[in-house]
């Protein structure tokens, strides 16, 4: 459990300096842009690392990983109709598109129904606090950019063509397939149909 808790304490406490413009403006300025970046990527990845292996050791130990609650059958199919959203708004997050300028947020809000959905259909204890870290983040970040964007522009961003917004769809739905169909069951371990 101790993994699990510090990959995600690394992995939001990262994440969480870009909400304090002081502070991201104060380390810059002190190490640079490239070494900022650079570091913000390792403390990620690290977290990031650690909330996968801490997961799967839990996930793996017999008595370390309890339920918490017994997901119903119906909550199934609704957390696959959930994900099909969500990765097409993890696409449009890296795409320049009429779609995320519309979401203005496509990233966090592809994080809260990836975490929406996972929630759904996992009632063990790890899967609780994994995926519910992830949407309270998400959903705390959110409420913070529009704050801050209340303040002003945080950077502007011009929707690309609408060839952007069909390339974003496809590859979104293409993700979505290519998870369902074996990419969740080699990376993760877990088979969506099985």
């Amino acid at each position: 459990m101790l993994l699990l808790f510090v990959g995600l304490a690394v992995f939001f406490a990262i994440h969480a300096v870009p909400t304090q413009p002081d502070l991201r403006t104060g380390l810059v300025n002190r190490f640079g842009e490239t070494t900022y970046k650079s570091l913000f990527a390792v403390l990620s990845i690290s977290g990031l690392a650690l909330i996968v292996f801490g997961y799967g050791k839990l996930q793996g130990t017999p008595g370390k990983n309890p339920d918490i609650w017994f997901p119903p059958a119906w909550t199934r199919p609704i957390a696959m109709l959930v994900m099909l959203p969500a990765m097409v708004f993890l696409v449009a997050a890296n795409v320049p598109s009429r779609i995320r300028d519309g979401v203005k947020h496509p990233m966090l809000l592809g994080v809260i129904l990836w975490a929406l959905a996972h929630l759904l259909v996992n009632g063990d204890l790890a899967s609780v606090i994994l995926f519910g870290s992830f949407f309270a983040w998400a959903a705390v970040d959110l409420m913070s950019v529009r704050r801050r964007q209340a303040l002003g522009p945080l950077g502007s961003r011009k929707g690309g063509p609408i060839v952007n917004d069909i390339i974003v769809v496809g590859a979104g739905v293409g993700l979505y397939v290519l998870f369902i169909s074996w990419a969740h069951k080699i990376l993760i371990g877990v088979s969506i149909f099985g």
